[in-house]
Order: C-alpha cells, then structure tokens, then sequence
C-alpha cells in the first residue's frame, strides 16, 4: 500500500476544511478546487520533507523539525487505543495537517543557487536512498516555489496524506 501526499497552500485551515467538504476529502489539487498545490507521492511531512528542510537549513534532520497541528478530519485524534473502527476517520483517511511557518519560510528562503547542493544532500538521507539529485530537483523546485507563494501571499502550507 503506497502513501499519497499532496503539498497546498491556502490562507487557513477554515478554507482547508471547505474544500475538503466540498470534495468528500479528495486532494484540493486534484480536485480542481482551485487551490495551488503539488503532487509528492510518498513524500511524508515528518520524514522525507524534514530531510529536505534539514539540507536546505544545513542541520541535522531531528523529528521536531517539521511541526503540524492536525486539520483534518474534523473529528477529534484518536485515543491511546487508535481508532475505534474501520470506519472512524483516522482509520481510513485522508488526512491534513497545517506545517509551521517556519517549514514554509526555510522552504521559501533557499536560494535558487543553493537548491543543487541542497538537493544533493537531500538525496543522501535514508528515506530517498538510491534516488538521483537530478531526479529529485524538479520535485525540490516546485515545493521551494509552492513556499515561495504562499509566504508571499501570507498563506500557510498544508499536506494532504491518504493511503
């Protein structure tokens, strides 16, 4: 089973939770609602884009390096316990979660001329191992861009995770 996820931006988690609505919880960039956005299968928030934001800030990858607060579902985390049924919408998905400014501002802030180094320290973490810094730059690009425009139009930048 692979994960799907989809980086967006949008200027709050009420216009997030519109769209989802709207679209019974598909992707707000496949489902032409209009919301910017891009497609990065299997590229978790946590892990994959935390390297990412780690090679681009030059540190060391830690797990408190990307935090989110959970959007939706709409209905409260599960317990300890996990979900309580197949049903429960933590069981099955999707999922968003709003990232911290400060993933979309070390995002935006990388310099175009630093993006081929940075991507090549990306591409030496564990989670990418055997992935080519050539083919993994355009994918780089289109989320430093994604920040890019939502830190200059005040929005923030939300994953959409689904099984």
């Amino acid at each position: 089973m692979g994960v799907l996820t989809d980086y967006f931006r949008a200027p709050d988690a009420t216009t997030v939770v519109r769209a989802l609505e709207r679209t019974e919880g598909g992707s707000p960039v496949l489902t032409g609602f209009g919301l910017d956005g891009v497609q990065a299968k299997r590229l978790d928030p946590d892990v994959v884009l935390g390297e990412l934001v780690a090679a681009v800030c030059r540190v060391p990858w830690s797990p408190d390096l990307v935090a989110e607060v959970s959007v939706w579902p709409a209905t409260p985390e599960p317990g300890p316990d996990g979900p309580a049924s197949e049903d429960d919408p933590w069981a099955t998905g999707p999922w968003v979660t709003e990232l911290d400014t400060a993933v979309r501002d070390a995002l935006a802030g990388v310099p175009d001329a630093d993006v081929p180094a940075a991507v090549a320290r990306w591409v030496r973490s564990e989670e990418l191992h055997g992935a080519l810094a050539e083919e993994m730059q355009p994918l780089a690009e289109e989320l430093i861009g994604l920040a890019r425009r939502a830190r200059a139009a005040g929005e923030r930048l939300y994953c959409w995770i689904c099984l």
